[in-house]
């Protein structure tokens, strides 16, 4: 009998967590505490996983800062340089719980829409804080920066919506193939079309959008965002805060179009699940990573409903 397609979008806790460094180390011991959770799944299901990088990407600046006599590379080629890295931690932390599973990494490009209005107002933040006197050097670079009080100057990129998974059909036929793909991560490597083919933007595609555009596309019987709380909350850090065991797509889109979820945060998730519920007619799941086998299976987190 063939196994379902569940798609994993992995938070950020699942590398690092609070008061870490980030060294190697770390973020394999980390994917090591929920890879036997991984190895279980693949036994029942053929897994896609997605994930995030922005301390990553942030770590590669820092290092690119620090040595100034080697060329720095493009935002869009440390998304390549990170999907291959963090591929590889989540190759060596399953592999460590179960040998015989097949684990293949895809360096995935997403389509953005050049015409993107995001391009004209970048508003993601990336990278170290810099100081004063490094604003010109970092202007003549074409870079956009805010100051945030307190702490100094940011490069702030546009964050286009995902258009299209580029690598679509590899993945796929990964998927059919091998036990789990580790694919679109960091929301994938953000290009758009040009006379030569693609051309690589520096632009951060939202990971959970970018997730849930390839659930879409893969038609997966299940989407999962795995993230550090119990699922999505109304009031959340009030003392009225409360758990919503259940959303249908058409309200939650209304709640964030609203403002009611933070834009940083749960907002992408929220509207990442609702689109795919709307789309393909099943239900994503939005929970804790260290309830992932629960969350697949329906009985953790919150429940996006097709309706």
């Amino acid at each position: 009998m063939s196994k379902d397609l569940v798609v994993l979008a992995l938070g950020g806790n699942a590398l690092l967590r609070t008061g870490e460094r980030g060294t190697f180390e770390e973020q394999v011991r980390n994917l090591q505490r929920v890879s036997g959770h991984i190895a279980r799944l693949a036994s029942r299901y053929k897994l896609v996983i997605t994930h995030g990088n922005g301390p990553q990407v942030g770590n590669l600046y820092l290092q690119q800062e620090a040595f100034k006599e080697v060329p720095g590379m493009p935002l869009h080629a440390c998304v390549a340089m990170t999907q291959s890295l963090i591929g590889y931690m989540v190759q060596q932390a399953v592999s460590s719980v179960d040998p015989s599973l097949k684990v293949a990494v895809l360096t995935t490009r997403v389509e953005v829409d050049a015409e993107d209005p995001a391009f004209k107002s970048p508003s993601k933040p990336i990278g170290p804080y810099y100081q004063e006197s490094e604003v010109p050097r970092l202007l003549e670079k074409g870079w956009t920066l805010v100051n945030v009080p307190g702490k100094g100057w940011r490069r702030v990129v546009p964050s286009p919506r995902p258009k299209r998974i580029v690598e679509l059909e590899v993945v796929k036929r990964l998927a059919g193939e091998v036990d789990i793909v580790v694919a679109v991560g960091g929301g994938g490597i953000p290009v758009v079309r040009s006379g030569k083919g693609y051309e690589g933007v520096d632009a951060v595609i939202d990971k959970d959008l970018a997730s849930s555009l390839l659930a879409q596309e893969l038609n997966a019987e299940k989407f999962v965002i795995l993230t550090d709380v119990e699922g999505v909350y109304l009031d959340y850090g009030t003392p009225s805060q409360r758990l919503v065991e259940e959303l249908c797509a058409r309200e939650a889109l209304e709640l964030v179009n609203k403002g009611v979820f933070p834009r940083g945060s749960m907002g992408p998730k929220v509207e990442a699940a609702a689109l795919y519920a709307a789309k393909t007619g099943k239900v994503a799941v939005i929970a804790h990573l260290d309830r992932m086998l629960e969350a697949v299976e329906g009985g953790s987190g919150t429940r996006v409903l097709p309706c």
